[in-house]
């Protein structure tokens, strides 16, 4: 008997505010799939990083006869063959060395044509200029500056590059935009926390005769705020099922369908459903728990029993 007084209690009350109920559903539902979409971006963010810092090399450029003028590094001249035969034999040496690869000037055109095959410079170069160099593949990719130290300034030696130089810039915008969502997220919750508050506080109002009968039959306090907190559940679970909804359809149209992400940038590595589907969990919980609390603490305030 009391749980349908309680489930019809809801049913009345959510009826009688449907509109800042409707607004409640809303800003929850889109916070959440904020929360949900921030998480999963920085999940992805974590991910691309592990693909790509496992393929990056360090490059190691050796010196030629045009360097020999215009770069203090190769003052002594082009690499000789036995300053080449040393240099790789102190890589092989390394523990944090899992594999190197020798590139000549030849090949290093070679590629060079066909990486900037339509830029108007692409003729400019001529094979002579192209440096020879060593590609290190690390066992960690980390571990760069042991290998900088070792052969930066060497004989020979034009320069000691980091490939993972390249994508941190790119990283650190991610997870600059990343957190610009996480500020947006707490914005809209704040929002929904304030919606949630207010519509608790109607409620409360427009049927304090109700509660004051409660009050005189003697009916325990938690008896008669459960309808109110349980209105806020209720609404709170709508809007975590929206936000669910939404991360689902956007990722599908996203990276699977629509837009199809996947195939327009095979190089990255996009996180699968899996992922997606334990964000969800999270998403509902908060969805209730976040208007339940809000609410309790509100009744707290606004309805003395």
């Amino acid at each position: 008997m009391r749980a349908q007084f309680v489930l019809s209690e809801i049913g009345v009350g959510l009826r009688r505010n449907l509109t800042m109920t409707f607004a409640v559903i809303v800003s929850v539902a889109l916070s959440l799939a904020m929360l949900g979409g921030a998480v999963l971006a920085r999940q992805q963010v974590t991910n691309m990083k592990g693909f790509w810092y496992d393929k990056v090399q360090v490059s190691i450029y050796l010196c030629n006869e045009n360097d020999a003028e215009a770069d203090a590094n190769c003052a002594e001249g082009a690499v000789t063959a036995q300053q080449k035969r040393q240099i790789k034999a102190d890589l092989e040496e390394l523990d944090i060395v899992e594999k190197v690869y020798y590139e000549s000037a030849e090949q290093a055109y070679k590629h060079y044509q066909e990486q900037f095959k339509d830029s108007p410079l692409a003729d400019s170069l001529t094979p002579d200029q192209m440096q020879e160099s060593y590609r290190v593949k690390l066992r960690d990719p980390t571990k760069f500056a042991v290998v900088s130290t070792a052969f930066s300034g060497r004989d020979g030696v034009l320069e000691v590059q980091d490939q993972r130089a390249y994508l941190e810039n790119l990283f650190r915008m991610l997870e600059g935009m990343n957190f610009a969502a996480l500020g947006l997220m707490a914005l809209m919750l704040v929002v929904a926390l304030l919606l949630i508050v207010n519509t608790v506080r109607v409620a409360a109002f427009s049927r304090r005769r109700e509660t004051g009968i409660m009050r005189l039959v003697g009916a325990s306090s938690f008896y008669i705020q459960m309808p109110f907190i349980a209105e806020a559940a209720f609404a709170g679970l709508l809007g975590a099922v929206g936000a669910a909804l939404l991360l689902v359809v956007g990722r599908y149209f996203l990276i699977d369908a629509g837009l199809s992400l996947a195939e327009q940038m095979p190089l990255i590595n996009f996180i699968g459903w899996d992922a997606l589907f334990k964000v969800v969990p999270l998403i509902l919980v908060v969805g209730v728990l976040m208007p339940a609390l809000a609410a309790f603490f509100t009744l707290r305030k606004y309805l003395k029993v």
